[in-house]
Order: C-alpha cells, then sequence, then structure tokens
C-alpha cells in the first residue's frame, strides 16, 4: 500500500477505521483494506488508483476520492451503527460486519446510488480467504502469475491498428516502462513526440533528399512516441483530463503541420502543392468529424443492435477480417507509415496523392456503413445526443437567428437533406462562379439561412449526425476552393493557416464534449462566428479582395484571430478544468 502512495493506518474495529478516515484532509483519496487481503499489486493499483472513477473496489479493497469521501463517510456511519446494534454476521439484511468492510461498503455504496467501479483483473488475483485451504489456492495462483507481464501487456490497446500491434507496441511497451521508473509523464512523452513531429516537418520543408529520408524517420520515431505516452498512461495509471486533450490535439498538430513541411519542401523544388496539402487536411479533418458524430448520436441511443452490427460482429470473429477491416479504414498508424516511407522515397506530391486516394477510400467505407447502421437500427436518440450533435454543429449568429425565427422542418430526414443541399450549393458557388463574384456572396447568405432551418429543431433523427460533417465540408472546401482559384500568391499558406485555426476550434468541441464538460462557450462560438459567418467572411473577403494581395493579408488576419480567440480560451480551460479524468482510447483514424 506504502508503495502506491497510500499513508498505512491499522483499524481494529469499524468505528476506528471511520475515525481514521475523518481525519484524513478532505481532499486526499483513501482506501480501506481487508487485512487478510491476498494478491497482486497491480490488482491493488487497479482498484485503488486510477483516478478516473470516484469509487473503485477489487475483493477485499475500496477506495474513494475526495468528490465520494461523503458517500462513504454515510456508509461508514450506517455500518458503524449496525455493528454497535449488534447485528449478527450473516444475519438478513445486516449491511456491515467488520471483518468484511470493504466488500459490504461497495455494496451499500452501490445500494444508494453511488457507482462503484470494479476493474477487468483477468488473471491477477484478488481474494480474501476465509480459511487454510482458499488461502493455500490463492497463494499458488498468486505465484503462478507474473504481475509485472500482465501489467505490460494491458498497458496495450486491445483494439489497435494492425501497424501498431505487430510494428510498434511489441517494444513501445517496453520504453513506457522505462519511462515510468525514471519518474516521467506521459505528458512530457507526448510532449516529445510533438517535438519531434515538428522537427520531420521543419526536415520536410528542406526540400532535400536527405531531408526527406530523415523527415521519414522522425516521423515514425514520433509515433513511436505517441503510442508509448498512451501505454506509459495506462501501465502507471497516470490519467488525466490535461493528457487525453494533449493527446488528441497533438496528434491533429503534428499531422498538419508535416503536412505544412512537405508543402514547403515542395515549394523549394519548384512544386506548388499547397492546394494538396490543404485538401488532405479538409479530408481528414471531415472523416473525424463523421466518426465523432456519428458516436455521438449512438452514444446512449437505445435500441437493438441493427442487422449491419450484426454483421459486422460476426466478421470480427473471423481473425483476417477484423485486420483487413482496420486497415482499410487508414488509421493513425498506417497513415503515418504510409506518409514516412512515401516521403522518403518519393516526392510531396505523390505522398499527397496517396493520401487524398487512400483517405477517401476509408471515408466511403466507414461512411457507407454507418449510414447502413443508421437506417436499419430504429434508434431513439436522447436529449444529450441531440445537444452534443447541435454543438458539433458549430452555429453562429446568423444561423441561430434563423433557427429562432425562420420555418421549422419537419420530417426525420429534413435535417441532413437541408444541410447538405446546403453544403452542396456552396461549394458549387464557389467552384462555378468567377473568382470575388458577387453571386457567391448571395450564395453564403442562402448557406447560413439553409444552415439554420436545418438545426431548427432537435437533431434526434437517424441521419442528423450528418448536419455536423457537412457543415465542415461546406466550410472548409468553399475556403480551400476560393483560395485555390485566387491565383493570389500565399493565399493558400494563408487558407491552410485559417482551416488549421477552425479545425482545432472543432476538435477542442469534441474533447470538451467527450470530456463531460460540454461544449465550448456560447460567447466564443458567436466570437468567431460559427461556421457559416466565417464562410460569409471568406466570400466578402474574395469579393473585395480580388485578384489582389490584399486577399491573402485578410485570410491571414482571420486566421491569426480565430486562433488566438480559440488557443487563449482553450488552454485557460484545460489548464483549470474540473472535469474528470479521462484517456481516450478510441482515438479516429
Amino acid at each position: 500500500m506504502r508503495s502506491l502512495g497510500f499513508d498505512v493506518r491499522v483499524a481494529a474495529d469499524v468505528a476506528e477505521a471511520a475515525r481514521l478516515i475523518s481525519a484524513v484532509p478532505a481532499d486526499h483519496r483513501v482506501a480501506l483494506v481487508d487485512p487478510r487481503f491476498i494478491g497482486h499489486v497491480h490488482a491493488l493499483r487497479l482498484g485503488l488508483t486510477d483516478p478516473r472513477f470516484p469509487v473503485a473496489a477489487v475483493p477485499g479493497a475500496l477506495t474513494a476520492r475526495p468528490e465520494a469521501r461523503p458517500a462513504l463517510v454515510r456508509a461508514l456511519d450506517t455500518a458503524t451503527a449496525a455493528v454497535g446494534a449488534g447485528v449478527p454476521t450473516g444475519a438478513p439484511g445486516a449491511p456491515v460486519t467488520d471483518r468484511t468492510v470493504p466488500g459490504r461498503l461497495a455494496a451499500a455504496l452501490d445500494a444508494e446510488g453511488t457507482e462503484v467501479r470494479r476493474p477487468e483483473l483477468g488473471s491477477l488475483v484478488a481474494a480474501v480467504p476465509t480459511d487454510d485451504a482458499t488461502r493455500a489456492e490463492a497463494e499458488s495462483a498468486l505465484a503462478s502469475v507474473d504481475d509485472e507481464a500482465v501489467r505490460l501487456r494491458s498497458a496495450v490497446k486491445a483494439h489497435d491498428g494492425f501497424f501498431t500491434t505487430f510494428f510498434i507496441s511489441p517494444y513501445s511497451r517496453y520504453i513506457a516502462r522505462w519511462c515510468a521508473r525514471r519518474g516521467l509523464t506521459p505528458n512530457q512523452v507526448t510532449t516529445a513526440s510533438l517535438l519531434t513531429a515538428l522537427i520531420a516537418a521543419g526536415s520536410a520543408a528542406t526540400g532535400t533528399r536527405g531531408g526527406y529520408v530523415a523527415a521519414g524517420v522522425l516521423l515514425l520515431l514520433s509515433f513511436v512516441l505517441d503510442c508509448t505516452d498512451g501505454q506509459l498512461a495506462r501501465y502507471s495509471l497516470q490519467y488525466s483530463t490535461m493528457g487525453a486533450w494533449l493527446d488528441a490535439t497533438f496528434d491533429r498538430a503534428k499531422e498538419y503541420a508535416y503536412y505544412a513541411g512537405l508543402a514547403l519542401g515542395a515549394a523549394r523544388g519548384g512544386d506548388d502543392v499547397w492546394a494538396l496539402a490543404l485538401g488532405a487536411m479538409v479530408l481528414q479533418a471531415c472523416r473525424h468529424v463523421i466518426d465523432f458524430s456519428f458516436n455521438e448520436a449512438n452514444h446512449d441511443a437505445v435500441a437493438n443492435s441493427s442487422p449491419t452490427a450484426a454483421l459486422s460482429t460476426k466478421l470480427d470473429s473471423v481473425g483476417w477480417t477484423v485486420w483487413m477491416r482496420r486497415m482499410i479504414v487508414l488509421p493513425i498508424g498506417e497513415r503515418w507509415a504510409m506518409i514516412a516511407v512515401l516521403t522518403a522515397v518519393t516526392t510531396p506530391r505523390i505522398v499527397f496523392y496517396a493520401l487524398l486516394v487512400g483517405c477517401s477510400f476509408a471515408a466511403c467505407y466507414t461512411t457507407a456503413g454507418r449510414l447502413l447502421r443508421s437506417l436499419t437500427r430504429k434508434a431513439k436518440r436522447t436529449d444529450r445526443a441531440a445537444r452534443a450533435l447541435a454543438d458539433l454543429a458549430d452555429s453562429g449568429p446568423l444561423a441561430e437567428a434563423v433557427a429562432a425565427v425562420g420555418p421549422r422542418l419537419g420530417g426525420s430526414w429534413s435535417a441532413p437533406v437541408t444541410a447538405l443541399l446546403a453544403g452542396a450549393l456552396m461549394i458549387a458557388s464557389a467552384l462555378t462562379q468567377p473568382f470575388g463574384s458577387w453571386h457567391t456572396i448571395l450564395a453564403a447568405v442562402v448557406y447560413a439561412m439553409l444552415s439554420g432551418m436545418a438545426v431548427s429543431r432537435p437533431l434526434k433523427g437517424a441521419l442528423d449526425w450528418l448536419v455536423p460533417p457537412a457543415f465542415r465540408a461546406a466550410e472548409y472546401c468553399t475556403v480551400l476552393v476560393l483560395a485555390a482559384r485566387s491565383d493570389v500568391p500565399g493565399a493558400l499558406p494563408a487558407a491552410f493557416g485559417l482551416v488549421s485555426a477552425v479545425a482545432y476550434h472543432h476538435y477542442d468541441t469534441v474533447y470538451r464534449i467527450r470530456g463531460g464538460t460540454g461544449a465550448p462557450p456560447r460567447w466564443l462560438v458567436r466570437t468567431i462566428g460559427g461556421h457559416e459567418g466565417r464562410t460569409l467572411v471568406v466570400t466578402v473577403f474574395a469579393a473585395v479582395f480580388t485578384r489582389h494581395s490584399a486577399f491573402t493579408a485578410a485570410l491571414t488576419a482571420l486566421a491569426v484571430a480565430v486562433a488566438l480567440v480559440v488557443l487563449v480560451e482553450s488552454i485557460r480551460f484545460w489548464v483549470s478544468s474540473g472535469a474528470p479524468a479521462v484517456h481516450d482510447e478510441g482515438e479516429p483514424a
């Protein structure tokens, strides 16, 4: 117990245990362990030190974080009263005895509505033997299992990509243990991964073959560290809200910075691939928002499984199909390996072509499967899911005004159809109208009106999860198309910066929702205009600054303004956040 950070006190009975716990400062975690406990240290570590759960228990041990201390004190008071009243051991309704305190307290907490987390121990031993025979059995089981080997195995994600599982995790887990033994934290490893990726981007920006080879090697090293930080968090149970946010946002920052490095390197060789770089970023961001929206829409949906989901489960029972399906979606491991190898042996243009083709195929595959699931599953979606989708939509003042006073659409398919129609109209106008045409501004106004109508009712329809992706695609693609068609020097790099800043805001929204703290404050969304407001502003810039370097300056200024507002508020929130500790096991492709 001392090795796990606890100050050990021995209580003779329940009453003394209650007194000792009451003497512990209110901001400390407390634990009770039966003196007869036999088990692995890692079993106790899993049960007593995981910061994500207010109350947790394993056989013979119970812990409570500060926020759950009042509930534990109430349960102890009840136990003390019961023992003092002479409730016989084993009598019906007996809440506790002084020899089985942790288990009875866990049951009492469950009964009053306080959720008690009971981690899966697998082959680890945690038992309270009651006689010599069961003690010998527990000791034999204890000796037969290597505690450290189990701890190392459990540090690796159970469901990871093929490349990560077979080419990274077999050795990165040992790097994680090395880091843990030297007191390094997951956040420090995450930061090291970011710095390595930024150096890789700088190497790619040199535009030389040696720089490209170094960039590929460094990008793979960055990915090894990226896997190590999560494994270190699981190995040492150092979960935190800040860590989950850093891990998620740094992954995006690393990838997009590397795209920019490739584009700069290509430019040094006389090849302009900024449009391809921005297209790859837009496609990847839209893939992610599809993942996020679908998952949030179905997070707590009540329905039977769809035939499509049943087929997916059946395919998962066949080994080779599992790995094939995981590779098809081009998750981060496979994607970064492809980028690294192609960077080293080909050119940035080929890297981006491969990315666009691979990610497009993956997006079609995953989206088709989710459409089938949504159409065949008669799910009843909750108010929480509708709120999450509305937050992910990122509607600004214009859309809010239309939603408040405009016509409300009816029908279960009206919201996604309207959103997709609005996005298609906006992108088509940007593509077909002459650059700087005022007709594009008119299209942006219509887009704002239709987007407001799309969110005028709660998003609880079967396909309403398509609304946020439709808005992301419309905004990002409009910026991409207008910058590409402007023929203004520097417009595409400025557009890359603008989309990066806005994408950060959208990822930040996702991870706030996942952390249980809700979306960013409405003042922030209104300040940066919402998706429809920013789209309108960019079309106005195109009309006012037609074929003039001021268009680049205007895009840059907008990118800097959005980035400053979003980053300052985001950093303030995550540094001071009271969100529960989380660790993201479902990192999207």
